[in-house]
């Protein structure tokens, strides 16, 4: 790969459209598209690890997508200055990379489902072990790719939401560049090629990604196609804020002590540096403050250990044979203190009974939802399907000619909503709550 290529500003969907010049570059419209969309609004009533916030404000699914974006700017601006020293000559448009990964980072959540992994979870388990199987036979019959929905995908989910034309939609679905849309696709094949589950297109989208990969110069090996450069800036920026803000998210709910989340945090320091972060954090007395300073800090020294590992790595990338991700290749003090914070998660947080509660909620309400509006789609001249048929948008295919389509047309409906507008139509439809008169 090279970067006079991979940094391309065509437009899916408007290849042959010349548009006016405008003073925002190409890379700052995407952002822009994203920040002002439905989807992107949506993310503020979406689970990200704990139930939405009561009384105490937890991270969403809106507030982690703007602080990866924001991490995410800074790894990229610190890598285009990196290049641009490294390559003096020519034109290549380096200075656009932190805005092309700070636009994908704002879009790397936008196809996941509520309820956090959760959703994820309860839609390839319908299909695995629920009354999904039972379509499994009639899918492939036709054509249809099976593995796409027992694996079901987020991030491919992503791409469709940003590619796909859905009716009344214009070509090219959000029409991105294909720089954003290629930064986004963090497992770049399909999912009868994923030896572990997570894969970056669905059948559906998988020529639309092969003319991305062309566009760029992503070469492929056997249907596997290497990762765009930028996927590592992402997923980096994803890696640093996740962990650390959801150690912060457990202090806040008392999952973690104040005495624990500050020695864990403090484990990213040595030395001077060290000493300096507690003399300073003896000036504050509140210890959510306390933990925001030592964050702020942390999400520093990652940022710049990232983008020192990606311009080691650069020439590797290129040849699309770097394997693992930038946060794995950190120096040992700081990626055994990342280790002991995601240690601490899987052992304290993501089994706390809240979490484990949403996991529960989540898989009876998709279980549900996914069986009576699949039911409808598969046998729309019933009585009761027509009734339900009429509360799906008329975006959603539901008249697709194939088994795989209705599917399809069923968990884009599901895979777009809310928490609550998920709860809100599960209790309705099951006749556990009415609509008030």
């Amino acid at each position: 790969m090279n970067w006079t290529q991979l940094l391309s500003g065509k437009r899916l969907g408007m290849e042959e459209y010349s548009e006016r010049k405008h003073e925002r570059t190409d890379f700052q419209r995407d952002y822009d598209r994203l920040i002002f969309s439905s989807p992107f609004r949506r993310l503020q009533n979406k689970t990200q690890v704990f139930p939405l916030p009561g009384s105490i404000f937890v991270h969403n699914r809106l507030t982690h997508s703007l602080e990866v974006s924001c991490v995410g700017r800074s790894l990229g601006n610190n890598i285009a200055k990196g290049l641009r020293q490294k390559y003096p000559a020519g034109n290549i448009n380096f200075p656009e990379i932190g805005p092309i990964v700070s636009a994908a980072c704002l879009a790397h959540d936008m196809g996941n489902p509520p309820f956090g992994h959760s959703g994820e979870r309860a839609i390839s388990a319908y299909f695995q072990e629920g009354n999904g199987r039972k379509l499994k036979e009639k899918v492939e019959q036709e054509g249809g790719r099976w593995e796409d929905f027992v694996r079901f995908e987020g991030n491919a989910n992503t791409l469709r939401l940003l590619t796909h034309q859905f009716i009344g939609r214009r070509k090219g679905g959000f029409a991105l560049t294909y720089c954003t849309l290629a930064s986004v696709v963090k497992y770049p094949y399909a999912s009868v090629l994923s030896p572990g589950g997570k894969f970056g297109f669905f059948q559906t989208e998988e020529a639309t990604y092969r003319q991305i990969a062309s566009e760029l110069g992503i070469g492929a090996n056997e249907g596997r196609y290497a990762r765009y450069p930028l996927v590592y800036l992402v997923e980096a920026a994803d890696d640093i804020c996740y962990q650390i803000m959801d150690i912060e998210d457990a202090h806040k709910l008392r999952i973690l002590s104040g005495e624990e989340t500050r020695e864990l945090l403090l484990g990213f320091f040595e030395g001077r540096q060290k000493q300096h972060i507690l003399e300073v954090m003896q000036l504050v007395d509140d210890s959510n403050e306390q933990i925001a300073y030592l964050r702020s800090g942390i999400i520093g020294q990652l940022v710049d250990e990232c983008s020192r590992v990606f311009a080691e790595q650069e020439e590797n990338i290129l040849e699309g044979c770097f394997r693992g991700s930038l946060i794995k290749g950190i120096h040992e003090p700081l990626r055994k203190a990342y280790e002991a914070c995601s240690e601490v998660a899987q052992q304290k947080i993501y089994c706390a009974r809240e979490v484990l509660d949403i996991e529960l909620a989540g898989y009876r309400i998709f279980s549900q939802l996914i069986d009576i509006l699949t039911e409808a789609v598969m046998n729309p001249g019933h009585s009761y399907s027509r009734l339900l048929l009429q509360r799906i948008p008329e975006q959603y295919d539901t008249q697709a000619a194939t088994t795989y389509g209705k599917i399809q047309c069923v968990l884009d409906y599901i895979s777009g909503m809310t928490d609550v507008y998920a709860l809100d139509l599960y209790r309705k439809i099951t006749g556990m709550g009415l609509p008030v008169v």
